[in-house]
């Protein structure tokens, strides 16, 4: 006799609503927002074309609601969600859509000129494309005297 294993993710799920419970309780409010906020991102390297392409999903905003900076090798991503004023007053039964600050954070290679770096938004997904490495940074081969 063979007993069959269903995977059942009510544990998991469990373990994520204790985490989300520690984590307000140890931090402020705001703080927990921002770390809610964090929008989803596909990393792509395409080793040929020397070129990164980076595409995150940003539903409902606009190009003009979201800032991109680049500050010591480091690009971020960064803008505000906000729910509609008329709704906000209570009320809800159920709420799944968030409000709030959100940011995410991308190490950039070693040398990226900031005038290399091409974005476009469309759909709610914005696409940020920088090259992979710079010509200096490739690897030299030192011969041996």
């Amino acid at each position: 006799m063979s007993l069959s294993r269903f995977y059942s993710p009510f544990p998991e799920l469990d373990n994520l609503f204790d985490e989300l419970a520690r984590a307000r309780a140890a931090a402020p409010v705001e703080e927990t927002k921002l770390h809610l906020l964090k929008p989803r991102m596909n990393l792509h390297e395409d080793v040929e074309g020397n070129l990164v392409t980076a595409t995150f999903e940003l539903p409902g905003l606009s190009k003009d609601k979201v800032n991109i900076d680049v500050h010591n090798n480091h690009l971020t991503i960064s803008g505000e969600v906000a729910e509609s004023s008329e709704l906000s007053q209570g009320g809800y039964k159920i709420k799944e859509r968030r409000s709030g600050k959100f940011s995410r954070t991308l190490q950039l290679p070693e040398g990226t000129q900031a005038d290399t770096i091409k974005a476009s938004m469309e759909g709610g997904v914005l696409t940020v494309a920088f090259p992979r490495s710079s010509p200096g940074q490739e690897p030299q081969r030192i011969t041996i005297n």
